[in-house]
């Protein structure tokens, strides 16, 4: 089942105009008189079968007609931008977990403090709360796994490795023992290298006071970008590009004899798709980033989509209400049924018990080491083009000097992050 997640997994941009959205004496509407609601969910988010379902069960409890209106990721951020800033227009909506904190502290996200005691997946809370008040509820997420090609790691003599050691060896095995590309990592895919610089503890910034500053000229993100490093070496891909430009899951993987990737649930469904149109089969095997040692894997960036009620909702009661039934564990769970494993569940009392060996046990494995960039408005203006992390990746794994790279990214990315 093919579902785009891509938007939702990359950290969504976000302006930091947005106009203020205070609440007032009309924002609750009237406590659930309303004959209808209105839900913005993302293209290729949810199964049109359990949305259906979900929708009639509330219809006939609640009495009121559920208006679902699809929104594209593309041009979302002005579009959530003015509804938000206007009553009535949208009263339950779906945001990447990267903009709901900037939409919360710009005052357009109704507190939903009243649910914070169910059981949410730990990993994802970050992107829910501010200041310890939840602003919107995890719906569900996703992330990266290394898929191979089984026969390619047949024919090297390679194993599945358990650390960033075993990594290495196995990428040199298949350098040497085939002739496949060992593994396709363009020198910009940033959030696979922030999971390395997880793993030695260290962030692409931190917020000191009332202000954020980047935190790129520190030995956790040299020793990071250091690993990425040596994988970078096994990769024909230029330093100067990401994964996107072009799509590794459509445009490379599918075209070459690439021997593993770095890739989410829907580029292995697009890769397939590819190969099989061309008349080949694909033959992948799937495992977690390894970490350090053996008894922890490595961190991942932990994307994903949170549903939020408006403040300005024509009908907060109601929008409460059917948020909380869509949240729920019976319907959280047959939404990660619907989903076929293809995201991790937004419950700890949801259960998901993927089959062995599929892209799905490898996604949930990592689920608890998932890492988010920076929750601030200000970090869509560090992924604006040119992106001064995704510079510094470039120039450091062209041979300049880290520190002074570094330095100078250090100083674009404080300037950005602050800005209005």
């Amino acid at each position: 089942m093919k579902r785009k997640l891509i938007a939702a997994v990359g950290a969504a941009a976000l302006t930091a105009t947005m106009a203020a959205c205070g609440s007032d004496d009309s924002s609750d509407g009237g406590g659930g008189s309303a004959d209808s609601i209105t839900v913005w969910l993302m293209s290729g988010s949810a199964p049109d079968p359990w949305v259906e379902e979900l929708n009639a069960a509330f219809e006939e409890e609640h009495g009121v007609e559920v208006n679902v209106e699809i929104q594209q990721w593309e041009g979302i951020q002005d579009r959530l931008t003015t509804a938000l800033s206007e009553d009535g227009t949208v009263d339950v909506l779906e945001l990447g977990n990267t903009q709901a904190v900037g939409y919360a502290n710009t005052g357009g996200l109704a507190d939903l403090s009243e649910l914070s005691e169910e059981p949410w997946t730990e990993s994802m809370l970050e992107s829910a709360v501010v200041d310890d008040t939840f602003y919107s509820i995890p719906w569900y997420g996703a992330n990266r796994v290394v898929v191979y090609d089984q026969s390619i790691w047949a024919e090297a003599g390679a194993e599945v490795p358990t650390t960033r050691d075993e990594w290495i060896e196995a990428l040199e095995l298949i350098d040497e023992n085939t002739e496949a590309e060992p593994i396709y990592l363009p020198g910009q895919t940033y959030y696979v290298m922030g999971g390395f610089v997880a793993d030695e503890g260290g962030a692409f910034a931190a917020q000191n006071g009332d202000e954020w500053e980047g935190t790129l000229n520190s030995p956790e993100v040299e020793a990071g970008l250091g690993f990425y490093g040596e994988l970078q070496e096994f990769s024909d891909a230029p330093t100067d590009i990401d994964e996107g430009e072009p799509q590794q899951s459509t445009d490379v993987v599918p075209n070459g004899d690439v021997a593993s990737w770095v890739g989410l649930p829907w580029e292995v469904v697009n890769a397939t798709t590819a190969i099989e149109e061309a008349g080949g089969e694909a033959d992948w095997g799937f495992f977690p980033v390894p970490g350090k040692t053996a008894d922890e894997l490595g961190h991942v960036f932990l994307g994903g989509s949170n549903l939020a009620v408006a403040e300005r909702a024509g009908d907060q009661e109601l929008a409460r209400a059917w948020l909380e039934m869509a949240t729920s564990q019976e319907w959280s769970q047959r939404f990660n049924d619907a989903m076929d494993g293809t995201v991790v569940p937004n419950r700890s009392d949801v259960t998901a018990e993927p089959a062995a060996g599929t892209f799905a046990e490898a996604m949930v494995a990592s689920a608890d080491v998932g890492f988010l960039p920076p929750l601030t408005p200000g970090w869509a203006n560090v992924e604006v083009e040119p992106n001064p992390i995704k510079d510094l990746m470039t120039k450091v794994l062209n041979g300049e000097d880290f520190s002074s790279v570094a330095e100078e990214a250090d100083t674009e990315m404080t300037t950005r992050l602050n800005r209005e």
